[in-house]
């Protein structure tokens, strides 16, 4: 694992910590480099997943409010990254399944936290809280406008908006928010009905889908980052803190979708084509780091091939690893 036991994560060795969404993506990134760092971490999921990590491994559904208060009891550092991520398509067909469990986990999870006097709690929110932009920044955040993501969107912004009335009502300044783009990685949801982009594309390239055709002319630009880097940034935001406000984990640059593809051809050679009749989305969407690297030294480095190479030598191994997770699009 490529990663630094800067004294930054040594302030975690010995501790208590609890992740939330453990078994996810992010989470057993953020597992994986907590254990390194000699904290004793619990993980909560509603995934059929196992862990190799040594970890406390309790399934149960943060829905729950007196679940969440039995699983932030003798915690000093609350990581809650659990989420619902799916596709544009389901997004719209299917919002109540982002909104709902969304609010009541959040809610729940934050509330439990302060209630048990944690040390610190990191609050894993989303791009998708920003109203539509080229190049998002935290000073531009306006809640005036709606989120470019709707329903999540509105969903992922409330829980910032609790944690922002904390700070108000209670002073309370160790509560702090990181807004992730579009993460990738070892451990993504490979579902074929709800994928997201990088991990929908190799699952067709695993189906033989010959050719692979791409909706578009290619030339739509996206901020792809890393699982671990961002692990590694939530992480750096919880011990060091951002005083309650939002801080952006994006990559190291913008790519096009065109670069995406012949990245991820060089690593896995498949027929495809572009089919321009198609909508490309969005012209351009990307994060700026410049304030997460200033105040917490978030800094990505895993570049777009050794994600997408780690990425898919990983999936090969586990294709059907997305069937043990609970997916809220089936409820």
């Amino acid at each position: 694992m490529k990663f630094h036991l800067s004294s930054d994560l040594k302030m975690i060795s010995g501790k208590t910590a609890l992740v939330t969404g453990g078994t996810g993506m992010i989470g057993r990134e953020a597992v994986r480099i907590l254990c390194k760092s000699g904290a004793h971490v619990r993980v909560a999921s509603l995934d059929q997943i196992h862990l190799e990590d040594p970890v406390e491994q309790i399934y149960g559904d943060l829905c729950d409010f007196d679940f969440c208060k039995k699983i932030t009891q003798d915690i000093d550092y609350v990581f809650h990254i659990a989420g619902i991520k799916g596709s544009v398509v389901v997004t719209k067909e299917k919002p109540a399944s982002f909104f709902v469990p969304l609010l009541m986990m959040n809610t729940n999870l934050l509330e439990a936290a302060r209630l048990a006097k944690v040390k610190g709690l990191v609050y894993t929110s989303s791009i998708g809280v920003y109203p539509s932009a080229e190049v998002f920044k935290e000073d531009d955040y306006d809640l005036a406008q709606p989120p470019m993501d709707m329903f999540p969107g509105w969903a992922k912004r409330m829980a910032e908006m609790q944690i922002d009335a904390y700070r108000i009502q209670y002073g309370l300044r160790n509560f702090s928010i990181v807004r992730p783009s579009n993460v990738y990685g070892p451990g993504d949801n490979f579902d074929p009905d709800n994928a997201m982009v990088i991990p929908s594309l190799m699952a067709r390239i695993y189906r033989d889908e010959k050719p692979v055709v791409i909706w578009g002319d290619g030339s739509a630009i996206r901020d792809f980052v890393f699982s671990r880097d961002v692990a590694l940034g939530i992480i750096l935001a919880c011990l060091k803190g951002t005083d309650g406000k939002a801080v952006n984990l994006g990559g190291i640059r913008g790519y096009t979708i065109k670069e995406l593809v012949e990245t991820l051809h060089k690593v896995i050679p498949f027929g495809y084509e572009f089919d321009s009749t198609k909508p490309k989305g969005f012209p351009k969407r990307v994060m700026d780091n410049s304030l997460a690297k200033m105040t917490i030294g978030y800094e990505p480095s895993v570049t777009l091939e050794e994600g997408l190479r780690e990425t898919w030598e990983w999936f090969i191994n586990h294709a059907e690893e997305y069937q043990k997770r609970l997916n809220y699009f089936k409820q």
